[in-house]
């Protein structure tokens, strides 16, 4: 193994020993998206086809919440905290750095998609995913997207205190408009074409594709070029514009 992914690796475990000695951090990132999964199941007394919905909804909006939100707050705070430029003076590989938190995130989503769809499977009976390839597909792109936009925010944000708002700017109103919390067949024409040009409709569909419909990834090639294209713009504007300070 080369010098760079050993030290990547070190960093990613280290990454971990950090999030799981934040409580807050690990509440908002594995324990709310299951809160919402269960609250609007049981208030709401859904019907089957509803909680078909529903589940790959809240494991879109996990992965969101891992990556993009994540990536987002704890590189605006790393940045004004001036950790970044120091560690950009250190011997430390930056592909090593950022490899390790990226990879972070990326567990984080992929372990909020497993709990999900276990979940939603046991305690709601959503059946088990019909495609395995179309859900780590769709799982991965979605991840990729998200992690690289996340990326990208960050350098838009000016300090710490605004990034809540930054950030809930955009994800609170996707949530809504994406199909999380129930079909968006019945939305307003402008509306759905606004949730069909963002990345979190997509992944709920292709995730909805892969646990209830099976119908596999030939039908979600648009989905994929969508999410593929918002990741290019992710990883263009997160490497033009990076800031170390």
């Amino acid at each position: 193994m080369s010098t760079t992914a050993t030290l990547a690796w070190r960093e990613f475990r280290f990454q971990r020993r950090m999030f799981w000695r934040n409580p807050t951090a690990a509440f908002f990132t594995f324990v709310l998206p299951v809160f919402f999964l269960i609250l609007i199941a049981t208030v709401f007394s859904l019907k089957q086809s509803d909680l078909n919905q529903l589940v790959p909804g809240i494991a879109g909006m996990a992965v969101m919440s891992a990556t993009f939100v994540s990536l987002t707050y704890n590189l605006v705070f790393i940045r004004e905290q001036g950790i970044l430029k120091r560690i950009r003076g250190t011997p430390e590989p930056m592909g090593s750095y950022f490899g390790g938190v990226i990879s972070n995130s990326i567990w984080n989503a992929i372990l909020q998609v497993v709990i999900i769809v276990v979940l939603g499977h046991v305690f709601y009976s959503v059946p088990w995913p019909q495609d395995w390839i179309e859900l780590v597909v769709i799982t991965v792109i979605g991840v990729a997207a998200f992690a690289s936009l996340g990326i990208a925010m960050a350098q838009a944000i000016p300090n710490f205190d605004s990034a809540p708002a930054y950030v809930n700017a955009i994800f609170l109103p996707m949530l809504f408009i994406s199909g999380t919390f129930y079909s968006t067949d019945h939305l307003p024409r402008a509306i759905a074409a606004i949730a069909s040009a963002l990345p979190l409709k997509h992944i709920i569909d292709g995730l909805y594709g892969a646990l209830v419909s099976g119908k596999g990834l030939e039908h979600h090639v648009p989905a994929i070029l969508v999410l593929l294209g918002w990741c290019a713009i992710g990883l263009f504007l997160a490497v033009r514009y990076f800031r170390w300070e």
